[in-house]
């Protein structure tokens, strides 16, 4: 019932920053949406939104459980990339905690990271484990190719700064090797 519950309030609370985010001056604005929806803070909270939501509906099922799973891994880097990179790299954690950030940065993530580790166990397999590795590797090749290698037109900002100073192969190993870490942890907790 507590999984439910707190399942419930991620799926609520993500859709109303999403309806914030495409909210602008009275009116929808799309071209707001596009572009936060370039941040993987954004997608990450929105895919853990969606699988709290099935893993409210359907507790029992498998897939939903992994896609929880899934979700958690992806905010839980999220929520650890704004504290040990962004926010010395930023000017500090206060402005990344303001605002719809303060939940898509630290609330969701840490009521993800606690429905799943505390109540929802069902113990986890190393294959298992490697799938929350998802989200990262594809976001990570999607935000390379948009930084670097995409047409002049199409480029994105470099706005989380891994190719500073043009060092996107050591923020890209790192960002892997952190999100292997986070994976290995969530399966520690869910084994113990």
């Amino acid at each position: 019932m507590a999984s439910a519950i707190i399942n419930a309030l991620i799926f609520a609370i993500t859709a109303i920053l999403v309806i914030r985010i495409f909210w602008k001056e009275g009116t929808w604005c799309l071209s707001k949406a596009r572009y936060a929806f370039r941040f993987f803070t954004v997608q990450s909270n929105v895919f853990c939104a969606v699988a709290a939501l099935c893993m409210a509906l359907f507790p029992d099922s498998c897939w939903a459980w992994t896609l929880k799973y899934i979700g958690t891994a992806a905010v839980t880097v999220t929520m650890l990339t704004v504290f040990f990179f962004l926010a010395p790299t930023m000017g500090g954690l206060k402005p990344l905690l303001m605002g719809n950030d303060l939940f898509m940065h630290l609330t969701t993530p840490l009521m993800a990271i606690l429905s799943f580790c505390l109540l929802e166990k069902k113990g986890m397999a190393f294959s298992t484990a490697l799938l929350g590795m998802l989200p990262l590797v594809l976001y990570g090749g999607w935000y390379l190719y948009k930084i670097l290698y995409a047409p002049a037109n199409k480029r994105w900002e470099d706005f989380y700064g891994f190719n500073r100073g043009g060092k996107w192969p050591i923020a890209m190993a790192a960002m892997m090797v952190g999100g292997f870490a986070i994976c290995m942890m969530l399966m520690g907790l869910q084994n113990l």
